[in-house]
């Protein structure tokens, strides 16, 4: 038995929480990942996994070994790195889940350069603007806007998002442009909700120093990045969306910023990962190349 692949296999199981679902990420079959199993059980002569018809669990040695594994699998990945030496090409599958709107406009177009500088990497992109479990769906990583809710991931900051408060022009030729964000109390707004929690977003502003937050009232609301900017062109109602998904539309004249004076708080964008996995050389190599691509005008905080 190889020891060192069955300890993988076992730690892809209780990520995923399903033999099925380790299988398929590994694009094994599940039998296989099942004698692998019973081989390391019989192996060790103790049970490390309570299985029911629709879960499986950790047994209480399964736990204790589960963490010596996620140990000496990391040792293992960094001797290997040390002796390997550090101009080695990063190779092998890499799965990211990114945000929707986020990926198709700013990520997505520039792959072929990620590509490029790192011909070893297969990268399988997921775009989606639900909050997958990584350990669980076999994700090596993923982009996350905002303050992160999960701590059981580990983050690496790699980019900042700044919001825009405009309208379209007729929208301001009919009711007037707000001069302050007390103003906003006057006009509607296209409300923007979560589709994963559904509460609207709040708008924030930086006034004397201070946050204040505002939710603008209006007669649309919707749950799609491209659908509320789409409404803010059509004259809704006053927006307040990320730069990235607005700056050809403000360059243009099809939106007018306002309320300068009090600019959107930016977002902080991070790169997450489960802490069961290593930081192998291609998940570091893409952590810096979306680094580099995030540090665009448009994205940052000016």
């Amino acid at each position: 038995m190889d020891r060192i692949k069955a300890m993988q296999t076992f730690i892809r199981i209780v990520e995923a929480r399903s033999f099925s679902r380790a299988a398929q990420s590994l694009d094994l079959p599940r039998a296989s990942m099942t004698a692998t199993m019973q081989n390391l059980e019989a192996y060790l002569g103790t049970r490390l996994l309570q299985r029911t018809t629709r879960s499986v669990s950790l047994t209480t040695d399964g736990a204790e070994f589960y963490a010596q594994c996620v140990e000496i699998l990391a040792a293992i990945e960094a001797a290997e790195g040390r002796f390997r030496g550090k101009d080695d090409a990063p190779q092998g599958r890499l799965r990211v889940e990114l945000p929707g709107a986020l990926g198709r406009r700013v990520v997505v177009p520039r792959l072929a350069e990620f590509h490029a500088r790192y011909p070893g990497i297969e990268l399988v992109v997921g775009l989606a603007d639900r909050l997958a479990d990584l350990a669980r769906d076999g994700i090596d990583c993923a982009l996350r806007v905002g303050e992160l809710e999960d701590s059981r991931l580990i983050a690496r900051r790699v980019g900042s998002m700044r919001f825009v408060t405009c309208a379209a022009p007729g929208y301001l030729a009919t009711y007037g442009t707000p001069a302050s964000v007390a103003d906003l109390d006057r006009h509607r707004g296209v409300v923007h909700f979560s589709g994963r929690t559904g509460r609207p977003f709040d708008w924030d502003f930086a006034v004397d120093g201070e946050v204040v937050r505002r939710q603008v009232p209006g007669t649309i609301a919707v749950d799609d990045a491209d659908a509320y900017v789409s409404c803010g062109l059509q004259g809704l109602g006053i927006i307040q969306a990320a730069a990235y998904m607005v700056h050809e539309h403000l360059a243009r004249g099809a939106l007018v910023e306002v309320l300068a004076d009090y600019p959107g708080m930016p977002m902080p964008v991070s790169l997450v990962h489960p802490q069961g996995r290593m930081a192998t050389p291609k998940l570091r190599a893409f952590a810096g190349w979306i680094e580099d691509v995030l540090a665009v005008p448009f994205l940052e905080n000016r």
